[in-house]
């Protein structure tokens, strides 16, 4: 597994954790900066991921309630809310991850994690973001 793709998942890891406890995400973050709880310390992408979803996270999930035809925030599974809030911002504002990386790289995290119906959900709003974003403002 490469750093970016444990970066994504340390990333996941942490919003996932963060709404299953009812915690403040940032809170979480700031605590596992202070006091990794691995031997590891959080890279420097996992940070640039979760606080840049969070300081987006309403444009974000507008973005998923417009896209996901029928599916609303509430009614995702847990895991793919988080997935496709890191994915969306990982597509529209990374600029240093082509989209269909990023894409890639959050449906196999859906593949891994989530329901069997989950990859292909996430691949499908992901890709249409991406198609809309030239669009957005």
């Amino acid at each position: 597994m490469g750093a970016r793709t444990k970066a994504r998942k340390r990333a996941l890891d942490l919003l996932f954790e963060a709404e299953q406890r009812g915690v403040d995400a940032r809170e979480l973050l700031a605590e596992r900066v202070a006091r990794p709880v691995t031997d590891h310390p959080l890279p420097q992408h996992t940070l640039d991921l979760v606080t840049g979803t969070l300081d987006r996270r309403s444009q974000i999930d507008e973005l998923l309630t417009t896209y996901a035809q029928g599916w609303t925030i509430e009614r995702m599974p847990a895991v793919d809310r988080s997935i496709l809030r890191l994915g969306a911002y990982e597509v529209l504002y990374a600029v240093d991850v082509p989209e269909v990386v990023a894409i890639s790289e959050w449906v196999a995290l859906a593949t891994e994690l989530s329901t069997d119906e989950s990859p292909k959900f996430v691949n499908g709003l992901l890709a249409r973001i991406a198609e809309v974003k030239p669009t957005l403002a």
